[in-house]
């Protein structure tokens, strides 16, 4: 392939010692101390150390008023630097949060007095770029989705703990049963905790939808019902719906928090609320039509995300796309877009960065739940994993995803599948574009084969 050359289009100027932030002030956060430093004009000890406690971030702001700071660059370290960052952005600090590794400092001798002087130095010519932060309301339906999702793997794990004290005593329940927190296997391992170990008797709370019979639970339900077996089984069933109950009081809360959001001034037709049966981990109120409440449009409506998914990338995000100025900003942000590296004119890799953004996991699940799907995208999914494999088809259909999740909600346009049968007709016609212009390069035209007449 031709190597394309730098046009002069392509060159930056760039003026590094022209002072941009000439009120800045640097932060080195740690969980039992801060490190302040200010211009040096501004005080006779431009560098100072503060405790972490609550009183002294007041004073900490009061310092930075006197010195007529009105912005601070700080690393993110941690969980370390939300209660200074919240502080000072109700104080009216303009607040950079700063990636660590854009502030590497030269080879040297490291310390925090150091730290903050680079940090200052650095945001005063302009050179750091703040992380992208939502608002406040999104931030405290984020942080509760997230709680959410630790309670949801909490829980899980004391399912492997009843699904362990049942195998010590050789009741073969999983094998019966695809999943024991089910009506069935619930009211078996209840039943079971409460004293009653007879297998004809514990098989007769087989519910109606369960595949087996009642003879095959009753054979997997002899087992050796073991003292200290019994106890462990009752306590993680306990703690399991202790999680259970709590998973559902932050269900209500975040219902509350939803309500709170005006109905939507758009064209789109609000979701019809969904007559399917609410699966394991679903949210325990109908969160599709709070969702759009929320943001004005439907996407749930994208194939392969479901309402959880659109609210772990909606409290990621949030629906105001101006921080992005276009499609390509945004899935770059989410680390959907590759990072070529490039030395002497050639392109050494061609990768993907790593990242913990929840939404960029959440958007390659929906991707990888495409494989089987009767949908454009679940094509265009199965095409690129012909060519190029499942881990790139993975973050190009999350790629492509990101896309229609930006365009949906920038302008406010709902979204229609086409089609698998659509998309394979379009990328037909590509194709036989692209030989015909290959074709014309040589001279040659393109005849459709004509079916031979038997």
């Amino acid at each position: 392939m031709a190597r394309r050359r730098r046009s002069r289009g392509d060159q930056v100027t760039w003026d590094v010692m022209e002072q941009i932030n000439l009120n800045a002030a640097g932060v080195d956060i740690g969980d039992a101390e801060i490190w302040v430093c200010v211009p040096s004009d501004r005080d006779e000890m431009p560098v100072r150390c503060f405790p972490t406690f609550t009183g002294d971030l007041h004073r900490l702001a009061d310092w930075l008023t006197g010195c007529d700071v009105d912005t601070v660059a700080m690393e993110a370290t941690g969980v370390y630097w939300i209660a200074l960052y919240e502080l000072l952005e109700t104080r009216g600090f303009d607040v950079n949060l700063i990636n660590a590794r854009h502030l590497k400092n030269v080879a040297a001798q490291k310390s925090d007095v150091l730290d903050c002087q680079w940090i200052q130095k650095l945001h005063t010519y302009g050179l750091l770029r703040a992380s992208f932060r939502p608002s406040e309301e999104i931030c405290t339906l984020r942080s509760l989705t997230r709680h959410r999702e630790m309670l949801v793997r909490y829980r899980a794990v004391h399912i492997q703990h009843m699904q362990k004290a049942l195998q010590l005593m050789n009741v073969k329940l999983t094998n019966v049963l695809s999943d024991i927190t089910g009506v069935t296997g619930m009211a078996i391992l209840r039943a079971i905790v409460a004293g009653e170990h007879n297998p004809l008797v514990l098989a007769q709370f087989r519910q109606g939808g369960c595949k087996k019979s009642e003879q095959e639970i009753a054979k997997s339900l002899e087992g050796n019902f073991r003292r200290e077996h019994l106890f462990a089984l009752k306590q993680a069933l306990e703690l399991y719906d202790v999680y259970d109950q709590q998973i559902q009081a932050c269900d209500a809360e975040l219902q509350a928090l939803y309500d709170q959001f005006d109905p939507p001034d758009t064209d789109i037709e609000p979701p019809e609320p969904s007559q399917r049966k609410r699966r394991k981990n679903q949210a325990n109120f109908d969160l599709t039509t709070a969702l759009y409440q929320m943001c004005g449009v439907d996407l749930t409506q994208i194939d392969g995300i479901d309402a959880l998914t659109a609210q772990v990338i909606l409290t990621e995000i949030g629906w105001d796309m101006s921080p992005w100025p276009t499609a390509k900003h945004f899935a770059s942000w989410l680390r959907l877009s590759p990072c070529n590296d490039i030395s002497g004119g050639k392109v050494l890799r061609r990768r993907t960065k790593k990242t913990a953004n929840r939404a960029n996991t959440a958007l390659r699940v929906a991707a990888q739940s495409l494989a089987r799907s009767n949908s454009a995208l679940g094509a265009f999914y199965r095409r690129i994993r012909a060519r190029h494999g499942p881990a790139k088809a993975v973050v190009a259909t999350a790629h492509k995803l990101a896309r229609i999740i930006y365009a949906m909600l920038k302008y406010r346009r709902p979204y229609v599948d086409p089609g698998a049968r659509y998309y394979e007709e379009r990328y037909q016609e590509r194709v036989i574009r692209n030989l015909e212009r290959k074709a014309a390069r040589f001279g040659l035209v393109l005849t459709p084969a004509v079916a031979e007449v038997s």
